[in-house]
């Protein structure tokens, strides 16, 4: 009986190395397919034009470039499409933070008519795509005068993220105890200081994923910068880099070059508040 129990055990053992084998290989093979468009992106910005379009070309180059890093500060205003970009992203999220709060807030605690219906057409509104309703933004911003400054493209970025803040930050306060609130309000807070003081510091993991979510979306919008901006000086980073894309030729290594200094911001974001990242997404789903 007892070699049969550990043949029995030797056998459950062997299955859940192999599937923890087979897991891990999985993983490893969805990795690298994931990073080999970066992988190839890097390396043909270490490239020489010469070397991008020879016939017999490898992936890995044969002489890296490291001056195309520097190259392209040179070639095209790089540090004020960054700069534009830091401001529209940032603008947009403080917009849409503070928007969003306040109404997640009054989502979650407060009971008032119509607000299943509200709740509803803040969900539908995620559903359409800017580029869908490009053409009335366009009109909308050249009526208010905002069709080519930083200021326009802040509040639509801000605009267009409002609803995926209130969706989420609703989820997360509503997956907070009430009771808290209602404590801090015995010791005398009101409704704002309660909410500042005492929600506010518990919700902090969902309110900082939302933020950084509001951040990487405003930071890598393409199509309302491309049809508001024409003015080179107020382009953000990624219609910016266009100017490597000329009329008769492309300069990929510039272009890729330029393309991974936008992505820098976003990575070092993500390892920043990948600890909150988690908790802040899986109290956002709570379901009211």
């Amino acid at each position: 009986m007892n070699e049969t129990t550990a043949a029995v055990k030797r056998e459950v053992s062997g299955k859940k190395v192999a599937l923890r084998v087979l897991l891990y290989l999985v993983v490893i093979a969805v990795c690298l397919i994931t990073l080999y468009p970066y992988f190839a992106m890097f390396c043909t910005a270490l490239k020489s034009r010469a070397e991008i379009f020879a016939v017999e070309g490898t992936i890995l180059p044969i002489n890296a470039l490291w001056s195309n890093f520097i190259d392209i500060w040179g070639r095209a205003p790089m540090a004020r499409y960054f700069l534009n970009s830091v401001l529209i992203a940032g603008g947009s999220t403080i917009i849409a933070m503070l928007c969003g709060i306040p109404a997640a807030y009054a989502l979650a605690r407060m009971k008032f008519k119509g607000q299943t219906a509200f709740l509803g057409v803040v969900i539908v509104s995620q559903m359409f795509a800017p580029v869908v309703l490009l053409i009335g933004i366009y009109k909308v911003m050249l009526d208010m005068s905002l069709t080519d400054s930083i200021w326009g493209l802040i509040f639509i970025n801000a605009a267009f993220n409002q609803a995926f803040t209130i969706w989420l930050l609703r989820g997360t306060f509503m997956g907070i105890s009430a009771e808290m609130e209602q404590a801090a309000t015995i010791d005398g807070c009101n409704r704002i200081q309660a909410m500042t003081r005492v929600l506010l510091p518990v919700a902090a993991p969902g309110i900082v994923t939302t933020l950084i979510f509001i951040f990487i979306n405003a930071w890598n919008e393409y199509t309302v910068a491309l049809c508001l901006i024409s003015t080179d000086v107020y382009k953000p980073l990624t219609v910016g880099i266009n100017i490597f894309n000329g009329y008769n030729m492309i300069e990929w290594q510039y272009l890729f070059a330029a393309s991974i200094f936008a992505i820098i911001p976003v990575v070092i974001l993500f390892m920043c508040i990948e600890k909150n990242l988690v908790s802040g997404l899986a109290s956002g789903g709570v379901k009211g």
